[in-house]
């Protein structure tokens, strides 16, 4: 399909588009906080370590770092709808290889199947993102980036429920308590059991997923333009002939890498957090969820706000110091509560707080980092992608912090990425030249 001009699109167009890769977003979400299930399922059923659990989030997010600029190139020839079904296809055959995974109840296979999954989703992410950052009012990107979050957000909400009803039993929760005094031969039969749990979802996931390649593909999703190279990207400073000659975008990578492991620390670590309280894992697995639903609550007022009343940099920065807040709240107070029908300390439900706290910045961060990229836009988007990497790394510190202290005060590594976070939303975004002295005054 020929490559055209956002201009030139209509409002049909652009709707049927948003809602496409609304629907795209949704799938995005459904597959990856699958992980916050899996991490405690997979800790217990092939008996590891904190550290080694959070390899789950390492295997599925390191790809994004590996794999985004591949991608971009990728897309630049063959466009976005064949990159969007190559996308899926990849995330297809990683399903499939937690059949063997689990057969054989070895976690280094589903680490591959993982890394397999993230390669398609960074392939459909590095697609996705500057498709919808473009289709429309840059000053509104904010407002679109918020309407697909609650596409991925709701089917976050959902993933856990749904795989843990194929994963979970109510009679797990005693067996799982005296896994300990069981007998080597009976242990290893019930951890069979339990980790063959996922083939038949996963399955299912892969023929879903190969499905909506192919809809994606015949979709009348059109192919946009983002090679051309604008009067604002000439504007933005002579001689630009490398991405690197656009420091806030750079700057941008490294505040999605600081924003995403906060945001994958929040969702993927509280089913641990809480059964460090003594909650069990078949009444933790809904605090994934509640922090999700914390960040929906985010993108509705985003999308109500945004921005009639409130400019989606002021949004952003309220953000980032809500989130260093909430971190300092983690840390410092010490309070039981009953909330929901949990008791538990108040520290946790701050946990589920901060799900409010990130969910305008990724929506911040977008638009400000691809401003006037023009033909650079793919890459730059690729290389916003690559940040995703920080979900590989900041649970594994996280995880490792747990197993010398303690699950609290491993949330300290919050506090320097919330800061780095305060510093893009107010300084680090308008910086135009590596030259301390080149910040523009506005953007």
């Amino acid at each position: 399909m020929e490559s055209i001009s956002v201009a030139t699109l209509t409002k049909p167009q652009i709707n049927r588009s948003i809602v496409v890769i609304g629907s795209l977003f949704f799938v995005f979400g459904f597959v990856t906080w699958i992980n916050a299930i899996l991490i405690p399922y997979f800790k217990i059923a092939c008996e590891l370590s904190n550290f080694q659990s959070y390899l789950v989030a390492f295997a599925f997010y390191i790809s994004y770092f590996v794999m985004s600029v591949p991608a971009s190139f990728l897309l630049k020839k063959v466009g976005f709808k064949n990159g969007m079904l190559l996308g899926f296809l990849a995330m297809a055959t990683g399903a499939f290889i937690f059949l063997p995974a689990a057969y054989t109840r070895t976690y280094e296979i589903f680490l591959c199947g993982l890394f397999t999954i993230g390669t398609g989703l960074a392939i459909l992410q590095s697609a996705a993102n500057p498709y919808i950052t473009l289709l429309g009012p840059k000053e509104r990107a904010a407002q679109r980036i918020s309407i697909m979050g609650i596409c991925n957000k709701g089917a976050g909400i959902l993933a856990p429920f749904v795989f843990s009803f194929f994963l979970l039993r109510p009679e797990d929760t005693e067996t799982i308590a005296h896994l300990a005094d069981m007998a080597a031969a009976e242990r290893e039969l019930f951890l069979n059991a339990l980790i063959r749990r996922v083939m038949l979802p996963y399955s299912c996931l892969g023929i879903v997923l190969i499905a909506l390649g192919a809809l994606v593909k015949f979709s009348p999703l059109p192919e946009i333009d983002t090679d051309e190279d604008p009067i604002e990207t000439r504007q933005a400073g002579p001689g630009k002939k490398s991405i690197w000659q656009f420091p806030y975008l750079i700057l941008g990578a490294v505040a999605i890498f600081t924003h995403v492991g906060t945001h994958v620390i929040a969702i993927d670590t509280v089913i641990g957090y809480a059964g460090s309280m003594g909650i069990p894992l078949t009444k933790a697995r809904s605090f994934p969820s509640f922090t999700l639903l914390a960040t929906m609550i985010g993108y509705i007022t985003g999308i109500i706000l945004i921005p009639r009343f409130i400019s989606q940099l002021s949004i952003f920065r309220a953000c980032t110091l809500l989130g260093t807040a909430l971190s300092l709240g983690i840390l410092l107070s010490k309070a039981d509560v009953a909330l929901f029908g949990y008791q538990s300390d108040v520290s946790l439900w701050l946990v589920v707080l901060l799900g409010l706290a990130n969910s305008l910045i990724w929506a911040g961060i977008w638009p400000l980092a691809l401003d006037n990229l023009g033909k650079f836009t793919k890459l730059g988007a690729s290389i916003l992608i690559m940040g995703l990497c920080g979900q590989a790394i900041m649970p594994l510190i996280y995880g490792y912090l747990a197993d010398t202290y303690d699950h609290r005060f491993a949330y300290v590594i919050l506090l320097p990425c919330y800061g780095y976070l305060i510093f893009y939303a107010f300084k680090g975004y308008r910086i135009q030249s590596w030259n301390p002295l080149s910040v523009q005054t506005e953007r």
